[in-house]
């Protein structure tokens, strides 16, 4: 009796197969890069959505929470427009110098921006900001028109 191997991996083993396999991923991750990112030109380093954020409400404000670690507040621009609130700055990573061999480099540097849309109206004169820790919480008031009204029945 023939026994048929149905994938033909080499014999690589264990360790091997891994490094391979990371091989391939990285690879892969290079190519999407090309289709899907950014030029790095425009400022984009292609490191992924940055910042992670959640957004939040109650019922007079909306809250948005971005992780920056390493950053500080000069590193930032924030601005508010319309229904949408945009969060600049650059994430600066220093180098560990010229005869530094990396085993895995994952933190990026560069420019960044991101654009974060809002369900609601807002008043953007009272937005207040506050950097603490590596976290950003801004604080956007809605604007009346965006608050719930009581309806009294007659």
């Amino acid at each position: 009796m023939v026994t048929r191997r149905i994938f033909d991996f080499p014999e690589i083993g264990r360790r091997g197969f891994f490094a391979e396999m990371d091989k391939m991923k990285k690879q892969i991750d290079a190519l999407s890069g090309l289709v899907f990112r950014t030029s790095p030109s425009w400022g984009y380093t292609g490191a992924g959505v940055f910042p992670l954020i959640n957004i939040t409400e109650n019922l007079n404000n909306y809250y948005v929470r971005a992780e920056l670690p390493g950053l500080n507040a000069e590193d930032l621009d924030i601005q508010v427009m319309g229904k949408n609130l945009t969060i600049s700055g650059e994430r600066k990573i220093s180098s560990e110098g010229k005869d530094i061999k990396y085993h895995r480099s994952e933190r990026e540097a560069g420019k960044f921006s991101r654009i974060i849309g809002l369900p609601g109206e807002i008043n953007t004169e009272n937005v207040e900001a506050q950097m603490k820790n590596g976290l950003l919480t801004v604080v956007i008031p809605k604007s009346e028109a965006a608050k719930p009204k009581q309806i009294t029945v007659k």
